[in-house]
């Protein structure tokens, strides 16, 4: 079982892209974050023609994720449980049925938070701390879980091209990284870093400033593996070269491959 995690950065601005991707690199499930569309809107037809099954949970303009599968689907559920009056839609679940293995999958779109300190930086950390309760609740079921999605979180030095850049920075600021430890240390496996060590490793690039030429990049989409997830995973690995094509999103496609 391949599993995309991708910020497409817009459904309207990347379609051809997205599609292209699809052909191309044929993830049995892709979780999407920013498809910046109501669902109504989404063109889920398009990629049901394709062989996909489509779930999303849409907001106008902003935000929005989505999962497409060519697997089959079940217990869907849209938006993070602990806040009724939160309208931001940041959290997808549903599970994939495999060939061997049922997995639960959580596709995110964590708040950035910036500028902080302030009101935005507050809601990331509130909504990091209904996520770790999500997940501690998930974790329960002991069955293959696995949470994937633009983190909006540097975890470490190492995983930007200039880390003295961010320091202020909400992505990057020791509350921020702390509350991604606090749900890390649940028994969560952080997929690349299980595989790969060292710097120079990213999955984001601004348009700004020759970001993308000059490789200054961050390292911000991440798949957090439950236990019994990770005894499942074969590789994981960062799909570079797709922000190198034509319209590209700032982000890249994360991958994962389970034995299920």
């Amino acid at each position: 079982m391949k599993i995309a995690t991708f910020n497409i950065n817009g459904i309207k601005a990347r379609f051809e892209r997205l599609t292209d991707w699809l052909e191309n690199s044929k993830p049995d499930v892709a979780i999407l974050q920013e498809i910046k569309s109501v669902d109504e809107n989404f063109p889920r037809e398009h990629f049901e023609d394709m062989g996909y099954r489509v779930e999303t949970h849409g907001q106008k303009s902003f935000n929005g994720v989505a999962i497409l599968s060519r697997l089959p689907l079940e217990d869907i559920s849209r938006g993070l449980p602990g806040d009724d009056e939160d309208e931001q839609a940041r959290w997808i679940e549903a599970t994939v049925i495999g060939d061997k293995q049922a997995v639960k999958v959580c596709g995110l779109y964590l708040p950035n938070g910036n500028p902080a300190p302030g009101p935005k930086y507050d809601y990331k950390l509130a909504w990091m701390e209904r996520m770790r309760l999500r997940a501690q609740e998930l974790l329960q079921d002991e069955m293959p879980m696995l949470m994937a999605g633009d983190y909006n979180i540097i975890p470490q030095a190492e995983d930007a091209a200039r880390p003295d850049a961010w320091r202020e920075d909400a992505l990057f600021r020791p509350e921020s990284r702390a509350a991604f430890r606090k749900i890390l240390n649940l028994g969560f496996t952080e997929a690349f870093r299980s595989r790969v060590r060292g710097g120079g490793h990213y999955s984001f690039w601004d348009y700004q400033a020759g970001a993308w030429n000059k490789n200054d990049g961050i390292r911000i989409d991440h798949f957090l593996l439950s236990a019994q997830c990770a005894d499942l995973m074969q590789d994981c690995w960062i799909e570079k070269d797709e922000r190198a094509k034509e319209k590209p999103s700032d982000h890249v496609p994360v991958w994962v491959e389970l034995d299920a």
